[in-house]
Parts: C-alpha cells; sequence; structure tokens
C-alpha cells in the first residue's frame, strides 16, 4: 500500500508526524510546489516526502486534509478516482442541507472509496503519541464501504491507534460531523482504549 496526505498545513503536517512515528513512507502535496514542503517535512522526518499533487494523487490511500472548500480543487486533480481509498479528514459547519459533508466529498470523487476518519481530534493532539494512559488513543471511523472500512481500520490500527467503526456515513457518521451549524457529539472527544 502507498499513502498520501493532501493539504500539509496544521492537520496534514499533524498526520504526517503518526507516519514518521512508525517510519511509513508517506506522500505531502499541497497547492504549493514540493520543494516548498520541503523544509517542514524534513523537520518531520525522512519517511516523509513531498511531491506534486498529481504525483501524490497516485497513491492507494489519500488522506483528504485540506480545507473543506477545497475538496472540489482537488478532485478535478484526478480524471479517474476508481479504485482510491479517499479518508476524509475534512470538517466544515457549513449548511449542507442537512447532508453529511462526506456524502458531498463522495459525490465530487466519483469511484472513491471514502472512509471518514481522523477528523474528529483537533490537530496538536492528532500530533501526540496515541500510547497514552496504559491504552491507545481511539480513531472515529465511518464509511459506506465495509472493505474500504476495514482497510483504513488496518492503517489507523499500524499508525497506533484504535478503530472504532461507527458505521455507515449518514448513521454513525453523523457522530463526528457537523449539521446545522452544530459539531457532531463525537467531535474533539478525546478516548482511549485499554489494553493492547
Amino acid at each position: 500500500m502507498s499513502y498520501a496526505i493532501v493539504g500539509f498545513g496544521t492537520v496534514g503536517q499533524a498526520l504526517a508526524r503518526m507516519f514518521a512515528r512508525k517510519g511509513i513512507e508517506v506522500a505531502v502535496a499541497s497547492r504549493r510546489q514540493p520543494e516548498a514542503l520541503a523544509p517542514q517535512a524534513n523537520a518531520i522526518g525522512p519517511t516523509i516526502v513531498p511531491k506534486t499533487l498529481e504525483d501524490a494523487l497516485e497513491a492507494d490511500i489519500v488522506m483528504l486534509a485540506v480545507l473543506y472548500g477545497q475538496h472540489r480543487d482537488v478532485a478535478k486533480a484526478r480524471a479517474s478516482w476508481k479504485g482510491k481509498i479517499v479518508i476524509d479528514v475534512t470538517n466544515t459547519l457549513d449548511d449542507l442541507g442537512g447532508v453529511p459533508s462526506s456524502s458531498v466529498i463522495a459525490q465530487a470523487l466519483p469511484g472513491a472509496q471514502l472512509v471518514k476518519a481522523f477528523n474528529h481530534l483537533p490537530a496538536r493532539v492528532l500530533a501526540e503519541d496515541p500510547a497514552i494512559h496504559d491504552g491507545r488513543r481511539v480513531v472515529f471511523l465511518s464509511s459506506d464501504d465495509e472493505s474500504a472500512t476495514a482497510t483504513v481500520a488496518a492503517l489507523v490500527e499500524r499508525l497506533g491507534y484504535a478503530p472504532v467503526n461507527l458505521g455507515k456515513i449518514a448513521e454513525g457518521g453523523l457522530l463526528v460531523q457537523a449539521r446545522n451549524g452544530i459539531w457532531g457529539p463525537l467531535v474533539f472527544q478525546d478516548l482511549f482504549k485499554k489494553g493492547q
């Protein structure tokens, strides 16, 4: 499996730290050229590889860590999203007519297997070691694709977190998304799973 993080702001860099802690190579990309990302990438670790957006989107699993409104620009960077797993790390308080933001993003990425994950914790918490309080920090997952959920759950485990599957996006997934300008009840909840 190959991995990429699209968006290299505070959240994208926090995600990159997860990969660096485990020595897993991950491409990072943004609207800026790879050379502009190199200083931050090098400071995080040698497995963080700046690439162009087009090259980064060749990865098997793409973490979407851009501002919600920028997802359309990312969507246009590929002719086809078929066969890609996209982890939606975005958040928005925009009024989307009661539709979950992940459903809107999934429509913009036809063919992609979308999984909502890593969005419920602030960047500063994501940047911390997930092994804490004799347990592992929880990462919530929701998706309409069970096989993609299983693949992302395995990545979450590999990164040292405890995955918790909330089910489909329009069901349990609403617990980690905003609706009508109000955050879902699990957003910002920093939970831990004891043991292992």
